[in-house]
């Protein structure tokens, strides 16, 4: 039920966003990324630590993360649910990937640029990276959680803090227009809700073997 309520909350807006992407630019994201631009050229210590947190945090800290954590679930024998890691992960980056070429929307471009990033712009891939990895990793510790709710509220917060920091650190960076990053973490919902509700009939199913580590 959760996990259909948060798709249906997420798709919505998200197709909203397409709209918005494949649209001449809108006076927000040139607004706020022109201001956030100024401050981080005329603060470049601040814009340093950005750099580093956006590379520590990349797509690719997430996907490697969350593979090492499938392969530590496959070797404790719930192959099942390392697979859904797996592909949950690698499917949401090759549907970011194939949203870029699809809508084909252009970064952006100051003359006095502090950072700079291959491919076009929607959605962010950062920010779908993030939410997908930072979500995943909750839902994989919830057996440990199971009955304490204070910590899974924390686990989540601390998640969605994350995911917010990272898709601040494209906009604040001048690579990404907020509508990209905003549509990064919506797409990461509506992928992680799908997979979710995809993989429950084969959990339903699993072997007796691999019930001893509880599927998300």
């Amino acid at each position: 039920m959760i996990a259909r309520l948060s798709f249906a909350l997420a798709v919505v807006p998200f197709g909203l966003l397409l709209h918005v992407a494949r649209q001449p630019l809108n006076g927000l994201d040139m607004s706020v990324a022109h201001d956030l631009h100024a401050y981080a050229v005329a603060n470049p210590a601040w814009t340093r630590f950005l750099a580093f947190w956006t590379d520590a945090l990349g797509p690719a800290t997430w996907r490697v993360l969350v593979v090492g954590i499938a392969a530590w679930l496959a070797w404790r024998g719930a192959p099942l649910t390392a697979a859904w890691a797996v592909i949950t992960i690698v499917a949401g980056g090759l549907l970011g990937e194939g949203l870029k070429l699809l809508i084909d929307r252009t970064r952006p471009m100051f003359p006095d640029p502090v950072a700079s990033a291959p491919g076009m712009s929607f959605p962010s891939g950062h920010a779908l990276a993030a939410t997908l990895g930072a979500g995943m990793l909750v839902l994989l510790a919830r057996p440990a959680l199971r009955g304490r709710r204070l910590l899974m509220a924390l686990a989540w917060t601390a998640a969605a803090l994350l995911t917010l920091a990272v898709s601040y650190t494209r906009v604040a960076l001048g690579v990404h227009w907020v509508s990209d990053v905003v549509g990064g973490m919506l797409l990461g919902v509506a992928v992680l809700a799908v997979s979710v509700v995809a993989f429950r009939p084969v959990r339903r199913r699993r072997s007796p073997a691999t019930a001893r580590v509880r599927s998300p």
